[in-house]
């Protein structure tokens, strides 16, 4: 048994991936992986920090420094945002949400939809833009400041790329993320855009968020929080002590014998549970999470009522329910997929909104 244990620690160490699994990250080798683009910054005398949480970020981002903030796994909450447009450094955002464009450039910038994919000219006079020279980008940014400079625009006016200049600090917006990948940072001009926007200064603050990352960077977090403690390298250990764990309940499991079934003592009736899973979001205040399941659960249904396949994609939904219901596209999509409410009294006018919604939907 011991042996078997050690031959799986050694196994387990022997094939541990060189890199990182996480999207965008500057040590992930993988298609989905920045490493490429992190390497040939580093040779250049970029010196990259790579961060996981806001705290670190506006820690290590300062003037006279890049932050680069890639597209988010869920979304940031708004103390998070104030605490990134609050550093002083230039700062590249990629894919972001509009939340974080408006707070990052003023409102200068905001995102614009779905915009019309393609091989684009730069059609502007930013020093990037024209280095990099026509791209495939996918549009989804428009200006509404005059200070903001487009480049990238498709027939419908919608940019790919959008940069401010205020206060000698520049904030640089790439709609697209496909600049920065291992498997299209060669396409075209992809590589060149993001030498540009990254290289800028001499330390790159490359920021990739995780999920459940809550922390602001703010002095008073900073007094209360705690700081995590596990080294680089903990993840294999921790699966190698899951696979353990298994073995080891399944082999204790052999030893007592069969499982045996048992009628539950009490029957908790389902609204009972709707109800206090309500109550557990009230309390940790999570309306991000219910206002998310609340329009998952609308879009579920309006996708059967209208016989939409459940692989149905977010626009492919939203045309069916405007087909249906005649209301204007920018409005069902802030509805079903807008950003989460800033409080209670709008969390209960996004539940009344969406009820609304659904029973202008008929079956076709």
């Amino acid at each position: 048994m011991v042996g078997t244990l050690v031959v799986l620690v050694l196994f387990m160490a022997w094939t541990r991936p060189p890199s990182s699994g996480v999207r965008y990250a500057p040590d992930n080798a993988d298609p989905d992986g920045a490493r490429a683009v992190a390497e040939v910054l580093g040779a250049q005398g970029v010196d990259v920090t790579h961060v996981r949480s806001v705290a670190d970020a506006v820690r290590a981002a300062g003037p006279g420094t890049t932050l680069l903030v890639t597209p988010h796994p869920g979304y940031f909450e708004p103390e998070q945002i104030d605490s990134l447009a609050a550093t002083e450094a230039d700062v590249v955002l990629l894919a972001p949400d509009f939340e974080l464009v408006e707070a990052m450039t003023d409102g200068a910038v905001t995102t614009s939809g779905w915009g019309e994919a393609g091989v684009l000219q730069p059609g502007c006079d930013d020093p990037a833009a024209e280095a990099a020279g026509s791209i495939d980008l996918d549009p989804g940014l428009a200006g509404t400041g005059p200070d903001a400079v487009l480049c990238w625009l498709d027939d419908e006016g919608d940019a790919a790329f959008a940069r401010v200049r205020a206060d000698d600090r520049s904030v640089a917006v790439i709609d697209d993320p496909a600049v920065i990948l291992n498997e299209s940072v060669l396409d075209q001009g992809n590589a060149t855009l993001a030498l540009w926007t990254l290289g800028e200064h001499d330390h790159l603050v490359w920021f990739v968020p995780e999920m459940f990352d809550t922390s602001t960077g703010t002095v008073q977090e900073d007094r209360g929080q705690l700081t995590p403690t596990l080294p680089p390298g903990s993840a294999p250990v921790g699966l190698l002590l899951v696979v353990v764990a298994l073995f080891l309940a399944f082999w204790r499991g052999r030893r007592l014998g069969p499982l045996v079934t048992e009628d539950l003592p009490v029957l908790v009736r389902s609204a009972e549970t709707t109800r206090g899973r309500g109550r557990l979001y009230r309390a940790a205040r999570a309306r991000g999470h219910a206002a998310a399941g609340l329009r998952a659960s609308a879009a579920d249904r309006v996708a059967k009522r209208l016989g939409l396949a459940r692989s149905a994609d977010a626009p492919t939904v939203v045309d069916a329910v405007v087909a249906a219901t005649n209301r204007p596209t920018e409005q069902v999509a802030h509805l079903l997929y807008g950003p989460p409410p800033a409080d209670d009294a709008a969390l209960l006018q996004l539940a009344r909104h969406l009820d609304t919604l659904e029973s202008e939907v008929h079956r076709p």
